[in-house]
């Protein structure tokens, strides 16, 4: 946090609802199947599958994983279910994400400031 900027319980709450999203998403696997569902939309676990090296009964498993997080549910539609994402909690970690990138550009921008400024003042050694 930027010192003229305390962090408000926003900051917390979205930096809060955000880790579980982004332990969702460290797994290559699931990865792939939010970006299919992004790309494609709604699709069935079969669909997901086709294809593929990873099996139903895997991509259900993270999947799952994926709903515990809040990142994407399912509905039955006849004898299938149909995988689609939530938007929200991805749109909530993004957000975080562009405030550590702020705070990250606040942090070098001082660093730079701090350096230059030792650069400006003359050597004492002498």
């Amino acid at each position: 946090m930027s010192p003229d900027r305390p962090e408000t319980a926003r900051d917390r709450h979205g930096l809060a609802a955000s880790a579980p999203v982004f332990a969702a998403l460290g797994d290559e696997t699931r990865l792939r199947l939010v970006t299919r569902l992004s790309t494609e939309g709604p699709l069935s676990i079969a669909r997901l599958t086709a294809g593929g090296r990873v099996t139903r009964q895997a991509v259900t498993k993270h999947l799952q994983v994926l709903a515990q997080a809040g990142v994407a549910h399912s509905s039955q539609l006849g004898r299938e279910r149909i995988w689609e994402l939530e938007q929200q909690p991805l749109l909530t970690a993004r957000d975080s994400l562009d405030q550590i990138s702020a705070q990250w550009d606040e942090a070098l921008g001082r660093l730079k400031q701090f350096v230059e400024r030792r650069e400006d003042q003359p050597s004492r050694s002498a």
